[in-house]
This record gives C-alpha cells, sequence and structure tokens, in this order.
C-alpha cells in the first residue's frame, strides 16, 4: 500500500527539504526587516481655528486652514472674546496631509486619533462624565483647484477621560489636563489626494450640549496610515506566495483522487487548509489601488478569520486523528465539542468586527470605543478572546503530549513485536514467514517513522509559539533595532515573516502528506535487502483493516488507542 510522502521519501531528500523550506523563512524574515519601511507612519496635526462669519451655518461652507481660499483666522478663545465671536461661529479645520504633500492610494488607510487640549480654569472645571458633542464633515478633491466634495458628515459624541495632577488652585489656572486619546475616525481606503475635516463643537446650555467640558483651546489630530513602501513589499509577498500555494495545493488533491480509496477525513481537512490560505493569499488589494474600495478591510478581517479559523480547526483534527480508534476516526461529528467553540468565537468576532467596521463603511466617524457599553463590550471581546487563546495553547501542547504518549506506547512494543504480534498485530507474508532480521529492519524503519511524525507535530507548535513570540516583540519594542550598520524594522519583519511561516506551515504539511508513489518498505524490502522472494510483500497492519489511512502512524496510533 502507499503512504504519504514523509514516511517514503528518504531521510536525505527530507533533510534538503528542510533547509529549504528554512532558507525561504529566514528570506521572508529578512525581506521585512531590511527592505519593507515601517508598516505605518504617524502624522501630527494641530487643527486651525477659522471663524464663520455667516449669519446662517446650514449652507456648506469649506474652511481651508491654508492655501489661496483660507479662512478668517483667529490665534486663540482671547481673541474671540475681544471680538465678540461666540463658540459656534468657530470652526476648527485640518487639511490632509501637509502642506507640499499629497496622499496616496498606496497608504490604503487612515485612522485618527483626537486629542483636546483644555485648560484648568476655577469657574469653568470638567465636571464628571462629561461627554464632548462635535458635529464634523469630511470633504475631499483630487487637485489644488476643485471644490471639495462632502465625503461624510456626522454628529458624535466622545466622552473625556481627563485627569489633573497638581492642586485646583488659582495658581494652577491655564495649566492642562491629562487626557486620554479618543478615536475620531478611520477611512478603508485613501483614493484621493486631498482631505478635509472641518470639526464645530456647538454650544447649547439649554440642552446642556457642550457644557462642563472646560476651557478646549486647541484640538489635534494623529494621522496613521500604511507605508506606500510597505504595501508595495507586501503585495509582492502576497503575489508571489498565491501560485506557490495554489499549485500545490491542486497537485496534492489529484494525488488524492488517484488513489483507490476515497479521501479520509485528515485529508480533507488539509485540503481546506490549502483552500483557506490560497483565500488568504489571493492579492485582490492590488485592484485597491486603483479603485475606492472602502470594504478592504473588513474584507481582510475575514479573510484572516476564516484562515485562523482553519489553522485551529485543522490543529485540533490532526491531533485526534492520531489518537482517535479505529471506529471513531474519520468522522467530523466527533469533533463538534472542540471546533464548536472555535467556531462560534469566530462568528462573535465577525459579528464584533461588522458592528464597527461594518458600519464605519457609512459612517467612518463612528467607533465602538466611543460609548462606555461600547468600550466594556470591546474590551470583554479582547480579553476573552486572549483567555481562549492561551487556553487553546495549552489544550493543543496536551493533545501533542497525548499524541507523543499514545505513539511511545507503540515504540516501545516493537522490539517485542515477533511475541506479541498475534494480539496487536497481523503480519501477512507470501509464500515464507519473516527472518528475525527482516522484522528488526522494519521496526527500526517504523522508528524513523515516529520520529519523522514528532518532529512534525513539535514544528506546528513552534509555528503556534512563534506568532505569540513575535506579537510581544512587535509590542514592546520601539520599532526597529539598529545592527552592524543597518536598520531592522521589527514590526515589518513580523508581518511578512509570521506570513510566511504560515505559507511554509501550510506547503510542507500538503507536500509531506500527499500519497507517494513509492510502496512503503520499497526501499528496504526488495530482495536484496531482506534475502527473500521478489513476489513477498511485508506490511504490518491493524486488526481492522476496513479503514486505511495517509500513514502508518496514522494507522498505527488508532489501533493503540482502541487497544
Amino acid at each position: 500500500m502507499a503512504g504519504a510522502i514523509i514516511e517514503n521519501m528518504s531521510t536525505k531528500k527530507l533533510v534538503i527539504v528542510g533547509v529549504i523550506l528554512v532558507i525561504f523563512q529566514v528570506f521572508s524574515f529578512l525581506v521585512g526587516g531590511l527592505i519593507a519601511p515601517s508598516p505605518t507612519s504617524a502624522v501630527h496635526y494641530l487643527a486651525t481655528k477659522c471663524v464663520d462669519v455667516r449669519k446662517h451655518h446650514q449652507n456648506s461652507t469649506w474652511f481651508m486652514p491654508w492655501g489661496p481660499n483660507q479662512c478668517e483666522k483667529i490665534r486663540d478663545f482671547d481673541e474671540a472674546m475681544i471680538k465678540k465671536i461666540e463658540a459656534n461661529e468657530i470652526v476648527f479645520a485640518v487639511h490632509i496631509p501637509l502642506p507640499n504633500n499629497e496622499m496616496s492610494p498606496w497608504f490604503q488607510f487612515m485612522l485618527f486619533i483626537l486629542q483636546f487640549d483644555i485648560a484648568f480654569k476655577m469657574g469653568n472645571q470638567i465636571e464628571k462624565g462629561a461627554v464632548v458633542t462635535i458635529d464634523v464633515s469630511l470633504a475631499y478633491r483630487d487637485d489644488t483647484f476643485s471644490k471639495w466634495t462632502e465625503m461624510a458628515h456626522s454628529i458624535e459624541q466622545r466622552k473625556l477621560s481627563c485627569n489633573f495632577s497638581t492642586p485646583k488652585t488659582h495658581e494652577y489656572e491655564g495649566r492642562h489636563y491629562e487626557c486620554d486619546l479618543l478615536p475620531f475616525m478611520e477611512l478603508g481606503s485613501v483614493a484621493h489626494k486631498y482631505y478635509l475635516i472641518n470639526i464645530r463643537l456647538p454650544v447649547n446650555e439649554r440642552k446642556k450640549i457642550n457644557v462642563g467640558i472646560g476651557e478646549i483651546k486647541d484640538i489635534r489630530l494623529v494621522g496613521i496610515h500604511q507605508n506606500g513602501g510597505f504595501t508595495k513589499v507586501w503585495f509582492s509577498v502576497k503575489t508571489f506566495l498565491t501560485p506557490s500555494i495554489l499549485i500545490i495545493m491542486i497537485w496534492y488533491w489529484r494525488r488524492i483522487t488517484l488513489m483507490t480509496r476515497p479521501p479520509v477525513l485528515l485529508e480533507k481537512v488539509i485540503f481546506a487548509l490549502g483552500i483557506s490560505m490560497t483565500f488568504i493569499n489571493i492579492p485582490v488589494e492590488w485592484f485597491s489601488v486603483g479603485f475606492n474600495w472602502t470594504w478592504m478591510l473588513l474584507f481582510g478581517d475575514i479573510r484572516q478569520g476564516i484562515f485562523y479559523a482553519m489553522l485551529l480547526s485543522f490543529w485540533i483534527i490532526f491531533c485526534g486523528e492520531h489518537l482517535m480508534d479505529q471506529t471513531e476516526r474519520n468522522r467530523f461529528s466527533v469533533y463538534w465539542k472542540q471546533v464548536g467553540p472555535i467556531v462560534f468565537g469566530s462568528f462573535c468576532l465577525f459579528i464584533f468586527d461588522m458592528c464597527e467596521r461594518g458600519v464605519q463603511l457609512k459612517n467612518p466617524f463612528y467607533s465602538i470605543w466611543a460609548s462606555d457599553l461600547g468600550t466594556e463590550l470591546a474590551m470583554a471581546f479582547i480579553i476573552v478572546a486572549g483567555i481562549c487563546a492561551c487556553l487553546y495553547f495549552l489544550f493543543l501542547c496536551f493533545m501533542v503530549f497525548q499524541v507523543f504518549r499514545n505513539i511511545s506506547g507503540k515504540r516501545t512494543s516493537l522490539p517485542a513485536m515477533s511475541k506479541a504480534r498475534r494480539l496487536h498485530y497481523e503480519v501477512t507474508i507470501s509464500n515464507m514467514s519473516i527472518s528475525e532480521g527482516c522484522l528488526f529492519r522494519s521496526v527500526r524503519n517504523v522508528q524513523g517513522l515516529i520520529f519523522r511524525f514528532k518532529f512534525l507535530m513539535l514544528i506546528t507548535l513552534a509555528c503556534a509559539a512563534l506568532t505569540v513570540i513575535f506579537f510581544i516583540i512587535s509590542q514592546v519594542n520601539e520599532g526597529h533595532w539598529h545592527w552592524a550598520g543597518y536598520t531592522v524594522q521589527v514590526n515589518s519583519a513580523f508581518f511578512t515573516g509570521i506570513y510566511g511561516m504560515w505559507n511554509l506551515y501550510v506547503f510542507a504539511i500538503m507536500f509531506l502528506y500527499a500519497p507517494s508513489h513509492k510502496r512503503y518498505g520499497d526501499d528496504q524490502s526488495n530482495a536484496g535487502d531482506l534475502g527473500v522472494n521478489s513476489g513477498e510483500e511485508i506490511q504490518l497492519t491493524t486488526t481492522i483493516t476496513h479503514v486505511d489511512g495517509p500513514t502508518e502512524i496514522y494507522r498505527m496510533t488508532g489501533k493503540e488507542s482502541q487497544e
């Protein structure tokens, strides 16, 4: 019977394949660390205080902070009081980008954070639970002479969370509060060259709108966008990886269909993993450079969610199929307790993503973090997701330990195979009995298969662990290291390296578990090596022979579990 490549390929060839995969893995980290720039850039903006001198403010007029048609400006609110300018007549204007620059579709997205500069005044302090109401409009244009076109308008509320560390006395008046950053806006595409934001802080004492929020001096925005250089490297990596995974997936499934038996569950799950990897690899992001596809961020999250759900389910089934006995394995229904929570968790994350980025397709100023309930739900999702990830990893380690123990039990029984095989195995021999030397050679061969399988399981755990480690590193360091005259972008190396690692892992699984064109034991069981007739066939089979599998380890562990 033909086995998988992992058990039929010679050790020398397997080492060569492993070295090639390691070289590609190192290269994927170097591409991000040495070639690609930092994934994102942050630009600080200070809003210009414009004056709306019109009597009625209903008409859509855009206020430019600089340029030939710039607005009438004031330096501060003291000047506004002198000129008897009311708060409702002040418009905070921000032009994106800064002068002598322009935005590009290669930036992919824009995320803005809002910060208020609020001065302490004894007669105008920030009340507990103060909420700022902002009337905000967004416009765009693609040259410096066209009129501005409105893109979005909304009235939003943001809860202030400020702290004044010094005593609240008259001598400390004028000092600024320390206020938390607030979510402001997120755009899923950067299809235009210039953007303009106009912000109003309407005051209505009767309705208590913007009352008790302190004395706001300035409004600052922090704009975060993806670097164009990183985008080009990222697109190139995905374009390179897509055909490689697609080709190996087609090749793998063709070999499966050529077999006389139907594919088992493990082989189907491996194929599904290849499909999910191909789905996330397809570089549809190239179209976002020429089209205003604001849904690309949401679509990217959905693709990642499908892949990670498939990957987590694959690991569970991969380990479980080497623990189940012959009557339980090869049935997807037996894994509903393990796969069910993964599917449910992925669905919850999808709903959470739709509640924010789905709404942002219509209103880019919406944020689930803007309300207390939304913040609590978001934090709960993050905390629960982190706990579940840790529990899953521990459970995966436990399953791998169970598999190792299952295999070890089989391994210790191999030397005594000649005495115990009547109870555990059927040794089918044609025309003559196996010699003692032939039996020990078969034992050594199976021990080699066990070592290969254990090594693959350790690689699986290493992939999961490296993802967590590199994520932590990317969060706690400054984002780049200086080494031997080069600047290594750690965050970029994390993205390209881990992404390359998943592709190489999926590639290796489909390659190693594809049916081999050889028959198991051909190299060891020919007449020259074993001293038996060429027509003799040596096969170790379990007592239940109606269920086949991809590898000898797969069949052995099933019998061990059953016994």
